[in-house]
């Protein structure tokens, strides 16, 4: 059965990264309402602590997600080990990048600003999953034909221009867009000829002794915050919940 979905729905071998991102998505979501119960102090779920230890559940994460990725290297990309290998990992992964923030300051701060982090880390990759999952490969190796696949010369110019597409991007201080033209080179070629956002190490160096590039660089980031930052935190709130107002953690 397993065979005939991996031909019939999906393109053949991506079964497994389907699993994976959906038990990540649903891992995320539910852990989220768990700890939102709790937060709130519903229901029957506590946090679960061990000699007064309090266990956050990244712990089971980073086993599952071990458990999951060396399953999947020994099953390869076929057959039930390796759909179950999937979802072992997915449901790994979503525990893991539910308390990012916590791993990328060592500090309890899930229910504060920086915890938003976490949020932006989930969605930012269950995005690049999903363009995997509709064809796009990194660097726009996707792009290129059988004959030219055939000539190294033709696939690295490829993969170096697409990888120096994403580098300037990430330099102007657009982590988003530069990780999205990863796998689609076009958004990092816009990312790459827009101006830079202030304070990027492109704007320290080539704005400094540019005044009308930096005040458009402000302005235009001035404008852009303005008009996105309200929605998507109203839509991180809705999904993740929104964070304390005072500081400190769970």
């Amino acid at each position: 059965m397993g065979h005939w979905l991996d031909r019939n729905i999906i393109e053949p071998g991506k079964l497994p990264l389907l699993l994976a991102l959906a038990a990540f998505v649903v891992t995320f979501l539910v852990t989220r309402s768990i700890t939102r119960l709790i937060r709130a102090g519903k229901g029957p779920f506590r946090n679960v602590s061990a000699g007064g230890l309090h266990i956050h559940h990244a712990v089971p994460g980073v086993v599952l997600t071990v458990i999951g990725g060396f399953g999947a290297v020994a099953s390869g990309r076929h057959g039930l080990g390796a759909f179950l290998s999937a979802v072992v990992f997915g449901i790994g992964a979503g525990l893991v990048l539910d308390e990012f923030a916590l791993i990328l300051h060592l500090n309890d701060v899930y229910w504060t600003e920086e915890g938003r982090k976490s949020v932006e880390a989930v969605v930012l990759t269950a995005a690049l999953v999903g363009l995997l999952l509709a064809g796009f490969a990194p660097f726009g190796v996707n792009d290129l034909s059988t004959e030219e696949l055939q000539g190294r010369g033709a696939a690295i110019t490829s993969v170096a221009v697409n990888f120096l597409f994403s580098l300037v991007s990430l330099s102007k201080g657009k982590t988003r867009t530069a990780l999205y033209g990863v796998v689609v080179p076009l958004i990092a070629l816009v990312g790459a000829v827009r101006l830079a956002r202030p304070g990027s190490p492109w704007a320290r160096r080539f704005y400094r002794r540019r005044p009308r590039a930096r005040a458009r660089s402000l302005v235009r980031a001035y404008r852009h915050d303005r008009r996105w930052s309200g929605p998507g935190r109203a839509v991180q709130d809705w999904i993740a919940g929104a964070p304390d107002r005072s500081a400190g953690g769970r």
